[in-house]
């Protein structure tokens, strides 16, 4: 009997990799996925042993492919979104990497970004690039490795060494080193490629002493990125489609006409909202972005982006040991009647959008002797949407003022949490049928290059509202609740 045809995601995370294999109308058929330590060398300084995001990656997609073959599937393309801006340097001749892969959440060059504020470069560099001057991007964590890590820099300068993100890493590996490519939404979030020329920046290279031999080719979203080597996976498999997590989350979404919006709620947030050809320029320190490119032709985004929305929960997991499961937290919220004046500010490695302060840490306001595990919990879902309710003000102060928002990631699981983000944002929140959006954006950029669909604006069709959650809290609460957590966040980002 012939096997039915199915496509292959690598979904490579910040806590863990995951594999899902999907048939062309969007229905899973496997899944595995295998979690790795983070790595905390030092205050504010996140790592991964990229040995272990290879490894899980492997395990995870083998055992998928697996499961996948006795329901009677094979793989026919593979797609990969992963973790962004997360930093490996790698030798081109042993494949192994100099350094631990620096985590996005990284805080260790903040000094240096300080450096090239004070020297006023974040206007042209946010001309080019689309972003700001933060830790959080790739090009300060690259110049790190290179002026940190002994003959690192003796070796770059001869072009024995290779940098990529995620995505561009596992290819490598995948390939056997035949591919040293990434594509324009990962390039995106380095801080060295030029949005507008689609090309990486010379000027940037210079300003980070950072040798172009360093850097792979930027390819489209959908596009051939190479085939994996038979040993690895059992057999040969082109690699189709590539996209950052946030931006593959767009696409499974189905945001695919200006002005769809999505927010995903992994370990952090992150808010995307289309703008089509034109590469808006955020005034409230928001980001331009691409959200994919296909034929060529980019299409952009503007986002928000919340370090800590899951990894608060993790946190209160595995940090405190208050919880043993992330399941646990929605009945503990929704056993409280209101949150007891708790609020906690989530600055666990520093703050993103719109305060953009890489050096503000964490705190929890309004403790009393009655305080317990409970009101830590509420105070850290709601965190994630007062946060989100700081991006949409940001946005609307942009003129941008959507009606409706599409979320995903595993937090929105959680019926409490979903049902308090449309009370807070006063906006309808619609929850899809397949929280595995990110992993799908992957998928459905594979199978258009494979062919499997005709066009991304087809897919629109497959997209299904789980649940919609009405805003239903009256304006006074919300106003009070949205007081009391600007005046938390007021001591964090102006302690003085």
């Amino acid at each position: 009997m012939k096997k039915l045809q199915g496509i292959l995601s690598i979904d490579q995370g910040t806590t863990s990799s995951r594999a899902i294999v999907f048939d062309k109308d969007a229905n899973v058929i496997s899944i595995a996925q295998k979690e790795f330590p983070q790595l905390f060398p030092k205050d504010g300084w996140v790592e991964h042993d990229s040995e272990a995001i290879w490894e899980t990656t492997l395990a995870s997609a083998n055992a998928a492919i697996a499961q996948a073959s006795t329901n009677g599937v094979s793989i026919q393309c593979i797609g990969i979104t992963n973790q962004r801006e997360t930093t490996i340097v790698w030798d081109r001749e042993t494949g192994k990497p100099v350094y631990n892969a620096i985590v996005w959440q990284d805080r260790r060059t903040q000094e240096f970004c300080k450096t090239l504020r004070e020297r006023n470069l974040e206007e042209s560099i946010q001309a080019k690039t689309g972003l700001l001057i933060d830790p959080y991007f790739s090009c300060t964590k690259l110049a790190w490795i290179l002026d940190n890590i002994d003959g690192v820099r003796q070796k770059a300068d001869q072009g024995k060494l290779a940098f990529g993100t995620v995505d561009c890493f596992l290819i490598w590996r995948l390939t056997g080193g035949e591919s040293h490519a990434t594509d324009a939404t990962n390039a995106s979030r380095t801080g060295l490629f030029n949005i507008h020329t689609q090309s990486w920046d010379e000027d940037l290279l210079k300003l980070y002493n950072i040798p172009a031999s360093l850097l792979p080719e930027v390819k489209d979203s959908a596009a051939e990125f190479g085939v994996t080597l038979k040993p690895l996976l059992g057999e040969a498999i082109p690699i189709l489609g590539v996209a950052g997590d946030q931006q593959a989350a767009a696409i499974g979404q189905c945001c695919f006409e200006p002005g769809a919006i999505k927010s995903t709620y992994g370990t952090g947030c992150f808010v995307l909202m289309n703008t089509g050809e034109k590469a808006f320029v955020s005034k409230n320190r928001l980001l331009t972005t691409v959200a994919y490119r296909i034929a060529g032709k980019p299409t952009y985004a503007i986002e928000g982006s919340i370090f800590v929305a899951g990894a608060a929960i993790q946190w209160l997991r595995d940090g405190l040991g208050i919880i043993k499961s992330a399941a646990e937290t929605t009945q503990m919220a929704k056993g409280l009647e209101d949150n007891r004046g708790v609020y906690f500010v989530p600055a666990l490695t520093g703050l993103g959008a719109p305060y953009w302060q890489p050096d503000a840490r964490g705190a929890i306001f309004g403790l009393t002797r009655d305080t317990g595990p409970a009101e830590l919990v509420r105070a850290a879902l709601e965190s994630v949407c007062y946060q989100t309710a700081d991006l949409f003000s940001a946005m609307a102060s942009d003129g941008v003022k959507p009606s409706s928002i599409r979320v995903d990631g595993g937090m929105t699981a959680n019926d409490w949490m979903t049902q308090f983000l449309a009370d807070i944002l006063d906006l309808p929140v619609e929850r899809p049928d397949v929280l595995e959006t990110t992993a799908l954006g992957a998928a459905y950029l594979a199978g258009f290059q494979a062919g499997i669909y005709d066009n991304l604006e087809e897919l629109s069709s497959q997209w299904r509202c789980e649940k919609r959650f009405e805003a239903n809290m009256d304006k006074q609460t919300r106003k009070d609740l949205l007081a009391g957590w600007h005046g938390a966040i007021h001591k964090i980002v102006n302690p003085n």
